[in-house]
């Protein structure tokens, strides 16, 4: 075992010092984060004053100030493994699949998992997570054989992780924690990989990688890798959207996810400003080296709201596609009509006003029709009135036998970050069509990438359905019931 004195840092301590060190080193190369999370932690402390207790529904302030995500991308099955050696370390497990292939209109030729914590208590620690996206060469809708063949003998010859990194991640997984002077290391190591390097990057190879798509650019066009964004979490984000506006932050066209409405705030909502030029020396044909710019970094904040079951998660992509269709007939009009209404804007009209069609207006209304996940607690001080509590869960709600705590929402929504990558390329890239049964998707699929990344890739849902689900076992014990209540089931959509 390592060394157990008063300097061990825990899983979580590591991680929490981690996020930390990785957020004061992004700040110093793009000063503009900084300002998002000034502004962040301003707007949290106006909410809470304005709100009280009730803007800590969704986590405590402490929690919510220290959060973060960040987003790395990687080329290679062997570097994904690589990643998750490290990250393994920080008790951080892959969770989800994200195809951002199918969730983008333009190129972006990636599938995605989160690191993060699974359990509460972990969480509550701290909840720092990382999008890891893995470049997809394989796929002849973005990349032809002969390049193929060159990304992928590019990316072979690379490396990212250290051997020292990876020994001391791999004994910090398996002892739970690292002491002293070991700590210390494996924290500069692994901040260090994340730094955006000074090294010159092949102009000519860049380019080519370029016009399929900058995201495949970023990740096969250098010989590192850096942290491509970081996230703070705010609790009003659109009040933050308009304050950093008004510092003259160049933001995105629109905050991607649901729309704000006057219900509860569901699943995640996420903006950014726009990526900006960052200098970087470039390698020309002829081996000199030339100053250069490339624009791949920015900084994103997100809002969290409640987690929804798999029956609300299909009715939230059903209300997409309605949107989407109705944003399409809105803006063929506003052309015909030469209107200059701005397609975000008109798009999020028509999603505040279909949203109340297909989400209820309460917490208790989401949780007995089934639609989002909740921990339910007896509650010990109920007056007696003589009554027994009811078998179903909407009757004890109802009638105060039980506590409705939200579960937040901890993961991510393809299509969001899709959008969010979309809004800060320069251009759309390249994507051929290809034959149908071509296998082009199929390859890349959650198995895939289980195996790839050497770990169980974990299903969001199956988390948060244990969660709910021992915390009405917990109420049947200490209510007395036969059975765990669930909600009842509502009509057929």
């Amino acid at each position: 075992m390592g060394d157990r004195s008063a300097q061990w840092r825990e899983t979580w301590q590591l991680r929490a010092a981690f996020a930390a060190r990785l957020s004061a080193m992004y700040g110093r190369e793009v000063p503009a984060y900084t300002t998002l999370v000034e502004v962040s932690r301003e707007v949290n402390e106006d909410v809470l004053r304005e709100r009280g207790a009730d803007a800590e529904r969704l986590g405590a302030i402490g929690r919510v100030t220290a959060e973060r995500h960040g987003a790395i991308r990687v080329g290679t099955p062997a570097e994904l493994q690589q990643v998750g050696r490290v990250f393994g370390a920080l008790g951080m497990r892959p969770v989800g699949f994200y195809d951002l292939r199918e969730a983008a209109t333009s190129a972006v030729p990636v599938v995605s998992t989160a690191f993060r914590p699974v359990a509460g208590d972990e969480l509550a620690r701290n909840p720092f997570r990382v999008f890891t996206s893995l470049l997809t060469p394989a796929d002849p809708r973005f990349f032809d054989e002969d390049l193929r063949g060159r990304l992928e003998g590019f990316l072979g010859a690379r490396e990212l992780f250290p051997p020292e990194l990876l020994a001391l991640a791999d004994r910090a997984e398996a002892e739970q924690g690292l002491g002293g002077g070991d700590a210390e290391r494996f924290l500069q190591l692994a901040v260090g990989v994340f730094e955006l390097s000074g090294e010159p990057v092949d102009r000519a190879w860049y380019e080519t990688l370029e016009r399929v798509s900058a995201v495949a650019a970023d990740i096969g066009g250098v010989r590192s890798t850096h942290i491509n964004h970081l996230t703070p979490r705010v609790l009003d984000i659109d009040e933050l959207y308009r304050r950093m506006t008004g510092r003259g932050i160049e933001m995105i066209d629109a905050i991607q996810g649901p729309p704000r409405w006057d219900g509860p705030d569901v699943l995640l909502r996420q903006t950014s400003f726009r990526a900006l030029d960052e200098p970087r020396p470039m390698r020309q044909p002829d081996g000199s080296v030339v100053p250069g710019a490339l624009r791949v970094r920015f900084g994103e904040v997100e809002a969290r709201g409640i987690a929804l079951t798999r029956r609300g998660r299909a009715r939230y992509d059903e209300l997409l596609s309605r949107v989407d269709a109705a944003a399409a007939e809105a803006a063929e009009a506003a052309r015909a009509a030469t209107s200059g209404t701005g397609a975000a804007s008109a798009r999020a009209d028509i999603a505040r006003d279909l949203w109340p069609t297909r989400f209820p207006r309460t917490e208790h209304a989401l949780a007995e029709q089934g639609l989002a996940h909740f921990t339910y607690h007896a509650v010990a001080d109920r007056p007696r009135d003589g009554r027994t509590p009811p078998p179903d869960l909407p009757g004890l709600l109802r009638d105060g036998w039980v506590r409705a705590d939200p579960v937040v929402y901890e993961d991510f929504l393809p299509r969001s970050a899709a959008g969010i990558f979309q809004s800060n390329l320069d251009d759309s890239g390249t994507r051929e069509s290809v034959e149908e049964g071509s296998g082009a998707a199929a390859a890349y699929d959650s198995d895939w990438l289980s195996g790839a990344v050497g770990r169980d890739v974990l299903d969001p849902f199956a988390l948060y359905e244990e969660q709910q689900s021992r915390s009405l076992a917990d109420v049947a014990r200490a209510l007395h019931l036969d059975l765990p209540p669930g909600p009842t089931s509502p009509p057929s959509d």
